[in-house]
């Protein structure tokens, strides 16, 4: 039998197929045994924190619909152990303020190699 308290389980939140392909990418990259769930939208990402309970999520926030900051507190007010980073190329001072509010991290797109380092950082740091 094997050991799977140290699996990670991280949902990535983007409208963008082609971001969350290039986030899982970069993320398994690093992180082969981490479990990849995907929503596209933050009304989907509620729906999918509820039932599978990620660890992390990124989130990005401009979306239809819900949007990625609203989705963000709604997901951390009930499950603050949740390690959230909100991704948007709105660089913003409002947007990284709003993120450090909630006690997430801010992470400017676009997704590269180093926004996903940033993220990785963040999730794996200490709390």
């Amino acid at each position: 039998m094997t050991d799977t308290s140290d699996i990670r389980t991280l949902l990535i939140t983007d409208d963008s197929r082609v971001a969350r392909l290039m986030i899982r990418a970069f993320v398994l990259a690093k992180h082969h045994d981490w479990v990849i769930i995907e929503a596209d939208s933050g009304n989907a990402a509620l729906e999918s924190v509820e039932k599978d309970h990620p660890h992390y999520c990124t989130m990005d926030i401009n979306m239809p619909g819900i949007n990625g900051t609203e989705a963000a507190r709604q997901i951390l007010e009930k499950y603050p152990a949740i390690k959230m980073v909100l991704f948007s190329a709105n660089i913003q001072e409002s947007n990284k303020s709003r993120a450090a509010q909630l006690g997430a991290k801010f992470v400017a797109k676009p997704v590269t190699e180093n926004s996903v380092a940033q993220a990785l950082a963040f999730f794996e740091g200490p709390g």
